[in-house]
């Protein structure tokens, strides 16, 4: 039974009487009409009763989360994201391990790569430390066959303490581009079956982080592209390569005017090209062009003492390469292996077609690098700090095509250098082969 308070009484007479005054007029001189207008003016008050009662009822009172839980799996995704998108490492780890451990309701949590244990924290945490190496064969397993590994017994954690209480555990591997970089392993302290939302858990934050870690690998690629053509201007543009090709330019004026002309020409080709850059990958063709633009204007600042070689099979110029690959080491070749030398130096730039990859092969007969030098000479920040330097080519092949794709480098002082890339054949959009014609 409907009770009336004063409020809503109130309410639903001066309604009602606001439409009975609007009713009148409207039908004023139409009896007809009448009873039909008073009955809807019953159900708009009824209507308005039951409105004005829900917000009397529910005023001020709010929603809460707590009602109604969240998936925890959403949870980790929201807390984990600011840690995973640096990528995975030790501190990363640890903090996405904490959080897992908060949230879940598992009794300890650990992440690996593929060869370590980068956090660990829960239960026996006084002897399951991070930094170790892995020593689980269901952890071998798993980041050797990318499958979910259940282990039920104690038996099978191969842990030597004999004090310890985890019991169970699952190993889900974290995939990133379709290759295992590490797992999670979620632990029990009870012994038997774990539980099936622990199991399902397992896979979802794996599944969770190894998307994160692809996400961190797009933002650090789209990072060393940016810095790369951010480098790549500034030493094009920068006043010793300026003042140095203009320098020849003039010295031409005066004897060769119109080989000064020239020059003048693809310099400003040379500038063009690297200002319409754009994307992240060039046909061969069109890295060729470019690289044969700046050869041409280092040339005429060197004259007899640089010499160039080329050996490029012409099938591959439809092919894509990343933007600025081998002008840098073609600049490299000459500003740390000829220039230094004492007499004439030959720069050689090879490709060739190898096991349907492609293969680059820039060498010099330089100075060469001696033994101590080799393993800094891909390190960031490590020579001149002018152009792209070979850390950056390095990282960015690593990371468009796999570890197995960074740049390798052979080198003997007083003979010269040689550094070989390979890149898998991806052809060049037909739009793009047209805009370079």
């Amino acid at each position: 039974m409907i009770r009336l308070n004063s409020i809503s009484f109130g309410i639903i007479v001066r309604w009602g009487f606001i439409q009975l005054v609007v009713v009148s007029l409207v039908v004023f001189g139409k009896p007809e009409l009448w009873k039909a207008m008073f009955i809807v003016i019953a159900l708009n008050a009824l209507g308005t009763y039951l409105i004005v009662d829900f917000i009397q009822k529910y005023k001020g009172v709010k929603l809460k989360l707590d009602d109604h839980p969240i998936d925890p799996t959403l949870q980790i995704a929201n807390e984990t994201l600011p840690f995973m998108r640096r990528g995975l490492n030790e501190e990363t780890a640890q903090k996405t391990a904490e959080i897992i451990l908060k949230i879940s309701d598992v009794s300890a949590v650990a992440i690996t790569d593929r060869e370590k244990v980068l956090a660990y924290i829960g239960e026996c945490s006084d002897h399951h430390k991070a930094g170790g190496p892995i020593i689980t064969y269901s952890t071998m397993q798993a980041v050797a066959t990318g499958e979910l590994m259940i282990i039920k017994d104690k038996k099978g954690l191969n842990c030597p303490e004999k004090k310890c209480t985890l019991q169970a555990a699952v190993i889900a591997p974290m995939k990133c581009k379709g290759e295992v970089a590490g797992t999670v392993k979620l632990y029990q302290t009870s012994q038997g079956n774990l539980q099936p939302s622990v199991v399902k858990l397992a896979v979802a934050v794996a599944q969770l982080l190894g998307l994160q870690m692809e996400l961190a690998e797009l933002d650090r690629q789209t990072q060393l592209v940016t810095i790369a053509e951010l480098d790549a201007l500034h030493a094009q543009i920068n006043p010793h390569f300026l003042f140095n090709t203009l320098n020849a330019i003039i010295t031409y004026s005066r004897t060769h005017p119109e080989t000064a002309r020239r020059l003048l020409i693809r310099l400003a080709s040379f500038f063009r090209q690297a200002l319409k850059r754009h994307g992240h990958f060039n046909s061969v063709k069109e890295e060729i062009e470019y690289v044969n633009t700046y050869l041409i204007l280092e040339k005429a600042r060197f004259r007899e003492k640089l010499r160039i070689k080329r050996d490029l099979d012409p099938s591959l110029f439809e092919y894509q390469v990343p933007v600025l690959t081998l002008q840098p080491l073609i600049e490299n070749a000459i500003k740390h292996g000829v220039q230094p030398k004492v007499g004439t130096g030959t720069v050689e730039i090879k490709a060739r077609l190898i096991n349907g990859e492609m293969l680059f092969i820039i060498s010099d007969d330089g100075v060469g690098i001696s033994s101590d030098r080799m393993p800094k000479v891909i390190l960031p920040g490590f020579g001149s700090g002018n152009g792209v330097g070979l850390s950056n080519v390095h990282e960015r092949l690593k990371s468009l095509f796999g570890e197995d794709y960074g740049l390798r480098i052979m080198s003997e002082v007083n003979k010269g250098t040689s550094v070989y890339i390979r890149i898998p054949i991806q052809k060049a959009p037909r739009q793009k082969e047209v805009a370079a014609q």
